[in-house]
């Protein structure tokens, strides 16, 4: 049954771990295979899908990228990803395989349930979930609490909420996964490698395959063929808010069915010309380590480049390339997608980025 299914491939992994890298690197080496991609971004403004259709694989045309931002897709599937899947299905030119890319802050749980929905799961299978891990914010502590003082700290005060929305977010991303992706490991030696290797696999009772790879660079045959079938897996890879769902509802306690993402906020912003990136970037660099900033994406206008630059932060690590030639008519300008927890103070975000592009 599974040979006669469209085989989907989940990409899933917190803010700024290289899914699109890789997706892109794969659209390039996917041996011929026509692919759809479907790409959901917590933000209004599509950057990754704008960098995957200006990558030019032949085998991965811009009608073939379909982009939702109305949330995390986690919380939207009934309402945006069922109906996209069925006209993605409706074409009279189908896909060999279907890739998609979550939101950075997106439970995979849900997404892979959805493919057992009636009229999706006679016709497409989950080839495999892949959790894209960044080695070098693992290596530094991004998604670990030091749990003996958040112990002693609830030790002193029961009523203390001490809930790690990003530590609980990675785990579930890791538990949801069929194969794991050790990205940027060149920004690590041996020692620190099997540090992040040690720490992934403590945090998911199952145990998923793991490659290591560099700037996104994993073979496609890596990638796709994989053939797992994971949405019949689902009930081993429940997030920690299933769990505590489950709970509660053995307890009798009313809990809320929504998976939200209230830790987490996100604005785009608009600039003018940015007539020094360099420097640009290194004031950025300040403002991130400031204000806490968890990911910060899109593209700069460099007066005189007849291309456009894109940026990538992650923490303080900040990259930036030009990739394509702006498109006639195209409107050249500095768009920036700014993402960081909830309780930072917006009006300040804003000051501080717009101080640094002069």
């Amino acid at each position: 049954m599974l040979q006669d299914k469209i085989p989907a491939t989940v990409i899933t992994g917190f803010l700024g771990a290289g899914k699109t890298t890789i997706i892109r690197n794969m659209l390039m080496n996917a041996g011929g295979r026509k692919i759809a991609l479907i790409i959901n971004e917590f933000g209004d403004l599509g950057v990754d899908g704008d960098v995957l259709k200006g990558c030019g694989a032949d085998n991965c045309t811009e009608d073939d990228i379909i982009e939702l931002t109305n949330g995390c897709i986690c919380c939207t599937v009934a309402d945006d990803f069922i109906p996209t899947m069925m006209k993605l299905l409706e074409r009279e030119s189908r896909p060999d395989h279907i890739v998609i890319e979550t939101s950075g802050l997106a439970l995979p749980q849900p997404l892979v349930a959805a493919f057992n929905w009636p009229g999706i799961r006679t016709q497409v299978t989950v080839d495999g979930v892949i959790t894209v891990v960044d080695s070098a914010a693992v290596a530094a502590g991004r998604f670990a609490d030091d749990h003996d003082a958040v112990d002693a700290a609830r030790a002193e005060d029961a009523s203390l909420d001490h809930d790690n929305p990003i530590e609980e977010l990675f785990e579930d991303q890791l538990t949801c996964a069929d194969l794991i992706v050790l990205n940027k490991t060149d920004l690590l030696d041996a020692e620190g490698i099997a540090a992040v290797r040690a720490e992934v696999t403590g945090r998911t009772a199952r145990k998923p395959a793991i490659v290591e790879a560099r700037n996104g660079e994993v073979p496609s045959m890596v990638l796709l063929g994989l053939g797992i079938g994971s949405e019949a897996d689902i009930n081993n890879r429940r997030s920690h808010h299933e769990i505590e769902h489950d709970a509660l509802h053995e307890s009798g306690e009313a809990h809320e069915h929504h998976h939200d993402h209230d830790e987490f906020e996100s604005f785009v912003l608009k600039l003018g010309a940015i007539t020094d990136p360099a420097a640009f970037v290194e004031k950025l660099k300040t403002v991130i380590e400031a204000h806490d900033i968890l990911r910060l994406k899109g593209f700069i206008d460099v007066p005189g480049k007849p291309m456009r630059l894109v940026i990538q932060a992650v923490g303080t690590r900040i990259d930036t390339y030009f990739d394509r030639p702006w498109a006639a008519g195209e409107a050249r300008a500095t768009r920036l997608v700014v993402i960081g927890l909830h309780d930072w103070d917006f009006g300040a975000v804003v000051e501080a980025v717009e101080a640094a592009a002069g």
